[in-house]
């Protein structure tokens, strides 16, 4: 048997107390959709990402097991162009940077340049948090390890449908066309709760602002992006995914926390296998384990014992998910229009620079937290269309341009003209309104989706 506690202690808390400069992580996820209303053609996408590849000096890191590079990098400033679990799902991310406008500067650069290539060939990079040509497109996995176990193991949920207490989704591949606007921040140790806590109760705000990903499972929301995550074998234990829905009170209650998240793959031989999901406290007391491994041809029974490094296997999809790293990864966001594209990264790195103001700001807050519902429930209800009766709409929108003026003095006081970012966000929030409203309002009055997907695609 595995002792835990002083692997998670070393794993997760340890990197926290290191003394570093502070530095942020961006990863923008994009859909790739064909202009003409059909499939995008995996060989479209790999051509633009090769001739990327040479224009912008980045190194082949992997390769899929047909021999095509999925994974590219920059020897220099760390940044890489990838695939997240398929073809049509392409991911830009930042090496560490101090500042958002040379991510900024960056990020244009290859966007320009991935664009004018995909458009040659009839496709586009856009930004939504869902593809919206998801239900024509071949939404295969990437041929790799990772990704074939993953889209197994997601495709399993039938075998465990009485064992949940939600419904499924029937859509298993949703990994392959949902796409995130993601940002890693370093955390120190003295403000790890807090962090964790308070952008917890910022979730139901963030949902008014970012929300941009539609899927007609879910037709009453304007984020189903979460909606599928949660619904999934990635929601089989709703630890792995979504809110705390409590408040962490010490480091020992978030290490329990994690030792309370599941484990569902590892490997072994260099093979992934997948199993039933196993909470960490659970997986490391056991003697063997049954799982099952893709031999080539066909998935075979495996029986292994737990060993320490699996837990470098732990996936969780939090919110707010603390990282090995010493960094906490925001990870609620959807893709967000490519002219808007870096508010996500802008609104997280402004407020955790006020952070006692914002602690003090939400804890006191009475326009949402004063009706009887916690936050993750909030969260879910401001992702709807329809917008709770008890909510004072005028009494909102001012809580939410407090939030953003919060973030906007945050900036400035890093000094380096990064406010400029959230602009956008004072309109939205001004208008109660995000993308998928937007969009869907636009829908509903005559304008085509590929309206939007062009709309959303200008890089202004």
């Amino acid at each position: 048997m595995i002792q835990t506690e002083k692997a998670i202690y070393e794993r997760y808390i340890t990197p926290t107390k290191k003394t570093r400069p502070h530095v942020i992580g961006v990863e923008i996820e994009m859909p790739v959709v064909s202009l003409h209303q059909k499939p995008v053609e995996t060989d479209d996408v790999l051509q633009a990402a090769e001739a990327f590849r040479k224009q912008f000096g980045f190194l082949a890191i992997h390769q899929d097991d047909d021999g095509n590079v999925n994974f590219m990098e920059d020897p220099k400033t760390g940044d890489s162009l990838s695939f997240d679990c398929s073809y049509s799902n392409l991911e830009l991310s930042f090496g560490k940077a101090v500042t958002l406008s040379e991510i900024e500067n960056r990020f244009r650069d290859y966007y320009q340049y991935l664009q004018n290539q995909l458009t040659e060939t009839g496709n586009t990079l856009t930004g939504m948090g869902i593809n919206p040509a998801w239900d024509i497109n071949y939404n295969s996995p990437v041929p790799n390890e990772r990704y074939r176990m993953l889209y197994h193991y997601l495709h399993s949920y039938h075998e465990h449908e009485p064992e949940v207490d939600f419904r499924f989704h029937h859509s298993p591949a949703f990994g392959t066309f949902t796409s995130a606007s993601q940002v890693q921040i370093d955390v120190d140790y003295p403000d790890l709760l807090d962090t964790v806590n308070i952008f917890g109760l910022l979730e139901p705000y963030k949902a008014l602002l970012f929300a941009n990903s539609y899927h007609p499972d879910y037709p009453e929301y304007t984020c189903s992006r979460n909606m599928l995550w949660e619904h999934s074998m990635q929601g089989y234990n709703p630890h792995n995914v979504g809110m705390f829905e409590i408040s962490l009170h010490s480091v020992q209650e978030l290490m329990d926390y994690i030792q309370s998240a599941s484990m569902y793959c590892t490997m072994r031989d260099g093979k992934y296998i997948n199993f039933t999901p196993i909470p960490v406290n659970q997986y490391f007391q056991m003697e063997s384990i049954t799982g099952e491994y893709f031999d080539g041809e066909s998935y075979q029974p495996v029986v292994f014992s737990p060993m320490v490094e699996d837990l470098q296997y732990l996936r969780t999809f939090k919110f707010e998910d603390l990282t090995f790293r010493g960094t906490i990864e925001y990870r609620s966001a959807c893709c967000q229009p490519i002219r808007d594209v870096m508010t996500v990264a802008a609104f997280h790195v402004g407020l955790l620079n006020q952070l006692p103001v914002l602690k003090k700001l939400l804890q006191e807050d009475t326009v949402i937290y004063t009706h009887g519902y916690h936050a993750a429930e909030l969260q879910r209800m401001l992702s709807r269309r329809q917008l709770p009766a008890f909510l004072d709409q005028k009494a909102c929108i001012h809580q939410l341009l407090c939030i953003l003026e919060l973030a906007e003095t945050g900036l400035q006081r890093r000094g380096y003209g990064e406010e400029k970012l959230i602009a956008p966000l004072f309109t939205r929030a001004e208008q109660l309104t995000n993308p998928a409203r937007v969009m869907l309002q636009g829908l509903e009055q005559g304008k085509d989706l590929m309206h939007f997907v062009q709309d959303y695609a200008i890089l202004s």
